[in-house]
């Protein structure tokens, strides 16, 4: 495959930025969209140029660092992908590709396609935690009845890995799929019902204070998120959140 990159170029949050455009050959359908990325810098390096700074860890879809937001969408074009899943055979021959960073005020860029996302640690040490000890002293598993729905509710909360596809996609870069699926998986569990009312509102209170955006009912979070973290959590932690003012 031969394709047209129109890649975002920023040395840093102080800077403009701007598109640049480079052309890649002889790409492989079955590479990953890093892989080619890969290609691509080391096109830059032997041409003695700057690579193209982006993200990366574990490129098996666990932890989610990889993100880009391809043709106006983030992750690209796949569904319950992160970046790093995407292969290139989604694309056609020929192709033009736009590649850019999160944009969103809570983001700031770091440098080309990476954004600074330490918002969301500040968000989980407002409220992410709980204090039941249990180091040392581990129950069975059986000793703590909880009901399978819960626990269903619970884990599918759970598989939300911070990446920040939600951000990306919302008009009003609203983070509260993210944090209702934080809030959803303690409150659902009796582990987390110690701090429950105190937990809601300090995450949500930080949630504001980074700078993310109201809540825009358009379900594009939902949508995009790459472990499809269902809307129903915003729901919920707009109910202990209504619960814990009033009791």
């Amino acid at each position: 495959m031969n394709l047209t990159l129109k890649v975002w170029r920023q040395k840093s949050d102080k800077d403009q930025g701007k598109m640049e455009t480079y052309q890649v050959s002889d790409i492989s359908p079955d590479s990953s969209f890093l892989e080619m990325m890969d290609i691509l810098n080391e096109q830059l390096i032997a041409e003695d140029n700057e690579p193209v700074a982006f993200d990366h860890d574990c490129r098996e879809g666990i932890c989610g660092s990889c993100s880009m937001y391809i043709n106006g969408e983030a992750h690209g074009p796949g569904r319950e992908i992160t970046t790093c899943q995407l292969h290139m055979r989604e694309f056609k021959n020929g192709e033009t590709i736009y590649i850019e960073p999160w944009r969103a005020k809570a983001f700031p860029v770091i440098k080309d396609l990476v954004v600074d996302r330490s918002a969301f640690d500040r968000v989980m040490n407002a409220g992410g935690f709980i204090s039941v000890n249990t180091s040392g002293n581990t129950q069975d598993a059986n000793a703590i009845p909880i009901d399978k729905h819960d626990a269903d509710k619970a884990f599918d909360a759970a598989t939300c890995i911070g990446c920040g596809a939600c951000v990306a996609s919302c008009k009003n870069a609203s983070a509260m799929l993210f944090v209702s699926a934080k809030v959803s998986q303690l409150s659902l569990l009796p582990q987390g019902k110690v701090e429950a009312k105190e937990r809601v509102q300090n995450m949500v209170k930080q949630m504001d204070e980074e700078g993310f955006g109201n809540c825009s009912n358009t379900g594009a979070c939902e949508v995009e998120c790459p472990k499809g973290i269902s809307l129903e959590n915003i729901a919920r932690m707009n109910r202990e959140y209504l619960k814990s003012g009033v009791s």
